[in-house]
């Protein structure tokens, strides 16, 4: 459950380190959100040199969530730590390559660039 002020790590090589959540898009007054929802960002760390800066304001998608997820077969799934990929406006990934694991959510949001780069889909 990611809301504004939430602290997140940018799970990409776009040179952003450590994101802060803004605004959660998808609806008036919407309060959270979860995995493979699409959040506006201020990046709060990158490595010098890189084409994204401190300070700037990204879109990211949410692939890692520590608010445990309920799966249609009634599971659940919950992760480490809290994830992003940054997006450009037509939802393909900013970096080449995607670190750590990503959720399954992300097929049923149409997101098959960012499962396609990752190594490993839980």
């Amino acid at each position: 459950m990611i809301q504004m002020q939430t602290n997140l790590d940018v799970a990409d090589n776009s040179g952003a380190k450590i994101a802060r959540c803004i605004k959660v898009l998808g609806g008036t007054g919407r309060r959270f959100a979860g995995l493979g929802d699409v959040v506006v960002v201020s990046i709060r760390k990158s490595i010098p040199g890189s084409p994204v800066r401190t300070g700037q304001v990204e879109r990211g998608v949410i692939v890692r969530c520590r608010k445990s997820t309920r799966r249609p077969d009634g599971s659940y799934v919950r992760f480490d730590r809290n994830a992003i990929v940054l997006v450009d406006g037509d939802g393909n990934p900013r970096g080449t390559r995607i670190f750590g694991a990503v959720a399954r959510e992300l097929r049923d949001r149409k997101f098959m660039k960012i499962i396609s780069l990752a190594s490993e889909v839980v």
